[in-house]
């Protein structure tokens, strides 16, 4: 016995097989397939084994066949690319895998080792080849690669879930978040089209919120492309669920009743798979059709819930994802849910951008409440208001809007907008409110979604405001809240403005029957006044004139201004005017009777640092002596000069303790027909420019209307320097002195300066003792020939002038009215017929001189000369 190397006993030589090993059984039956083939592939010698797997007959084979035959068609390509040429250059191949076809047809997997044998001289000789049965290690395989792809979709259906997730994160709106969700299916499932539905809990609808053809990669808004406001405040398009034929139109909405399916699964909150077509007609036969012509063979409607996580007792709906697939798709355990926990994601999103949204359309409503009121407060008058609310209101939150209170006699009403609703049933309504005073919020019949609400203040009922929201928008039933905050302040609001009306009513009243109504007349002279309160203040204020006659040859004029507003100063006002009445005579004179007025003062606290501009003028001399205590200096305007202010005679305020106590007074003729302005600081005066600049603006405006009738001449002059808003009293009084021999005046082209004319002309005429009958006739024909003037030469010219100028002698009237307009039309000369006839029968002479525009002069032969 040997030992063998490791110090044993060597036993292999004792080994002994119990019986004969046959080389050739061991050929035929060995555990791999034996193949000797020639160089082109040819087989030459195949064993029993291989022709047991295959199914082939040994004499089907050798010689007949070449490996490269009972190949797949893949493989046989595989064979000729990869296997011959390795073979060629390495001289052999090791477990190469090959598909090989069996006599019946079947595959058999299989792997190959492969020696290329050489001849002496290097060139191939003989290829001898083992053949592996692969079948269970390809199985393993294929589980592996199986195992592996699931690996790989979960955790592509984690990822796509996980940026879902972030992007909800950052989603503020429902838009975001449906823009956000409607791509996970695509990414996480292989879905062809999505669909988010919102649910509308105020309308009870669902409404398309985003869609996708997620195999074109595009994002899209769905449906018709009607922009809708949903209850989360945001803009969406509808569409149809998938499913639905590509591009097909669909509701705008769909009734959270309807059997649709997406309604149905938005009532129950539970996931609905759709697996197949015939499924559908089963059970969802609305759905089947739209299936077929799309192309989806597998439709998921899933809910999107907010709660918590797995739960569907209590959770909240908030919207409805859809997604479909191209075949029919079986969703395992893990998909469903991964589905799952995604409609809980975008439910818990959607339900922060509710919460977001809500807190925004509360900070947006507050800050429209707040700009709202704040724009009612800047306009004090009750229909401005009323106004100012109407277009607040149209069309940023309704797109249409009434308001009508129950003010005088006929009430007021606005409107704007449209269309308006039903006015039978609005009628019904707006007389319902007006009686229990409870907002109607109308929900169904014709006009679906308008609101009706009362208009109080103080337990009163002043009104009611009728609101139709906009398509689209929030309901009046969601906005209730909203609404009847908006109605008590509006409400509040048109009540203050109606209370200061009346109390603006009341002092005007009041103001204007502490003022002097009961001018004096008299031929020598003529007195004009117009007194404007100021535009926004409901207190009396304490400007004031008056003018008397002393004795019948002697006229006081006085215009005065008491310090402070209200009741306190409109007393001090009469007061003055009352002392002043008694303490004014021909021989105290304008000075004296400042001091006098200065000792009354110092009784009524009140009055003191009132200003008065005080004149008395002799009729019969026309000798005016004036004195100022601290008022604005009068403005005499004399025939052929520029106006003057009057600067003598001045001195302090009633009551100063400032300065010399004695007053000073100022003597000087009058020209026959000048004209005294006397005017309170309102006229003038202005915070943002110099008090020169407004003693020249007043000049100006004096001088422009010199030859001006005397009638209307003083409400003029405050609508040119003051306008209708401002914010004091205006208060003025002019004189015309003296009977002016030739009457010249110049009248704008229009209508309504006629009646001015003809009021200051007749004052002329009397002046000149024109019996009655002449007057008339006078004042006719120069009221047509004005009229004429204005209507044909001033047709298309508004800023045309008429010059009438009058003359009486002690035989007659002349009157001369001319113009520089163009009384052509075509060709033709215009004249009104029956105005030419009027003036020919009352005047005694009439012609035209139409050299330079056109001039009618009339003659009358006085009465009394006759």
């Amino acid at each position: 016995m040997t030992e063998s190397g490791g110090g044993g006993p060597d036993v292999t030589q004792d080994l002994r097989v119990p019986w004969d090993e046959d080389p050739g059984d061991l050929y035929e039956h060995a555990p791999c397939g034996y193949l000797t083939m020639l160089p082109d592939g040819t087989i030459v010698k195949v064993n029993e084994t291989f022709l047991a797997w295959t199914g082939y007959e040994r004499v089907a084979l050798v010689g007949r066949r070449r490996f490269r035959d009972l190949l797949s068609p893949g493989d046989k390509i595989y064979y000729e690319t990869h296997y011959a040429p390795l073979l060629s250059m390495q001289d052999d191949v090791l477990e190469m895998a090959f598909d090989l076809v069996r006599a019946d047809g079947r595959r058999l997997p299989i792997l190959v080792n492969s020696i290329l044998g050489r001849d002496p001289s290097g060139r191939p000789r003989v290829v001898r080849t083992t053949v592996f049965n692969a079948t269970e290690r390809r199985g393993y395989e294929k589980e592996l690669l199986a195992a592996r792809r699931l690996a790989e979709a979960s955790e592509q259906r984690v990822g796509a879930l996980q940026q879902v997730v972030a992007d909800l994160a950052a989603a503020a709106t429902a838009a975001e978040v449906g823009e956000a969700v409607v791509r996970a299916p695509g990414s996480a499932f292989g879905a062809v089209a999505a669909r988010v539905w919102l649910l509308d809990p105020d309308r009870e609808r669902l409404l398309a919120l985003a869609s996708t053809e997620i195999g074109t990669g595009t994002s899209v808004e769905s449906g018709t492309g009607t922009s809708t406001e949903i209850g989360t405040g945001t803009s969406v398009e509808s569409g149809a669920e998938p499913g639905a034929e590509p591009g097909a139109a669909a509701d705008d909405d769909v009734p959270l009743g309807s059997s649709r399916p997406v309604a149905e699964v938005a009532r129950r909150g539970d996931l609905h798979v759709i697996g197949s077509v015939e499924e559908a007609e089963r059970h969802f036969p609305e759905l089947a059709a739209p299936m077929r012509r799309s192309g989806h063979h597998t439709v998921v409607l899933l809910p999107l819930t907010a709660g918590f996580a797995g739960e569907s007792i209590g959770a909240d709906v908030l919207g409805v994802l859809s997604f479909a697939f191209a075949e029919e798709r079986e969703l395992t355990d893990s998909e469903l849910r991964v589905v799952r926990l995604l409609g809980h994601q975008a439910g818990q999103a959607l339900d922060r951008a509710r919460l977001y949204d809500d807190a925004r359309r509360r900070e947006e409503r507050a800050t429209f409440l707040a700009e709202t009121t704040r724009a009612l407060d800047e306009v004090p008058r009750l229909m401005l208001r009323a106004r100012r609310l109407i277009d607040r209101l149209v069309p940023e939150v309704a797109e249409w809007a009434a308001i009508r209170l129950q003010v005088g006699p006929a009430g007021l009403q606005a409107e704007e907008g449209g269309p308006a609703p039903d006015p039978v049933g609005l009628a019904q309504r707006v007389a319902l409110v007006g009686t229990h005073g409870k907002a109607e919020l109308t929900g169904g019949g014709p006009d679906p979604d308008y609101a009706v609400l009362p208009l109080a203040a103080g337990g009163k009922v002043l009104g009611t405001l009728a609101l139709r929201m906009a398509p689209g928008r929030r309901t009046a039933s969601a906005d209730a809240v909203f609404l009847n905050d908006l109605a008590d302040r509006a409400g509040l609001a048109l009540e203050n403005a109606r209370l200061y009306e009346q109390e603006r009513a009341v002092a005007r009243t009041l103001q204007r029957s502490l003022l002097a109504s009961d001018m004096p007349t008299d031929p020598r002279f003529a007195l004009e006044t117009h007194y404007q309160a100021a535009a926004h203040d409901v207190e009396v204020g304490g400007d004031w004139f008056d003018a008397l006659l002393i004795t019948p040859d002697r006229l006081a004029v006085v215009v005065g201004d008491v310090v402070g507003r209200g009741i306190d100063a409109a007393t001090t006002m009469g007061q003055l005017r009352s002392a002043i009445r008694a303490l004014a005579s021909a021989e105290a004179g304008p000075a004296r009777l400042l001091e006098r007025l200065d000792r009354f003062v110092d009784r009524v606290e009140s009055a003191r640092m009132a200003t008065v501009a005080y004149a008395e003028i002799d009729l019969t001399t026309s000798e005016m002596t004036y004195a100022c205590a601290g008022h604005l200096p009068p403005l005499l305007a004399e025939p052929g000069a520029a106006p003057r202010y009057l600067l003598d005679g001045r001195s302090g305020a009633l009551g100063t303790r400032a300065g010399r106590r004695t007053r000073l007074e100022h003597r000087l003729r009058l020209a026959a027909g000048s004209r005294l302005l006397l005017y309170t600081d309102g006229l003038i005066e202005r915070r943002h420019r110099r008090i020169d600049a407004g003693f020249e603006m007043l000049a100006r405006a004096y001088a422009g209307r010199r030859d001006s009738p005397l009638p209307g001449l003083t409400a003029g002059l405050a609508e040119r320097l003051v306008g209708r808003e401002h914010s004091d009293d205006v208060c003025l009084l002019c004189l015309a002195i003296g009977t002016e021999e030739r009457l010249e005046r110049a009248i704008g082209a229009d209508p309504m300066q006629i009646a001015l004319l003809r009021k200051d002309m007749r004052g002329w005429l009397a002046s000149h003792d024109v019996d009655d009958e002449s007057t008339q006739a006078v004042l006719l024909a120069c009221s047509e020939a004005v009229a004429n003037a204005i209507e044909h030469g001033y047709r298309n010219d508004p800023f045309g002038v008429v010059d009438v100028t009058a003359v009486v002698s002690a035989e007659a009237i002349e009157v001369k009215v001319t113009d520089r307009g163009d009384w052509r039309v075509a060709g033709e000369e215009v004249m009104r017929g029956r105005g030419l006839q009027l003036i020919h029968q009352v005047m005694d002479d009439v012609t035209f001189d139409r050299t330079d525009g056109t001039t009618v002069m009339m003659r009358r032969a006085r009465r009394e000369a006759v």
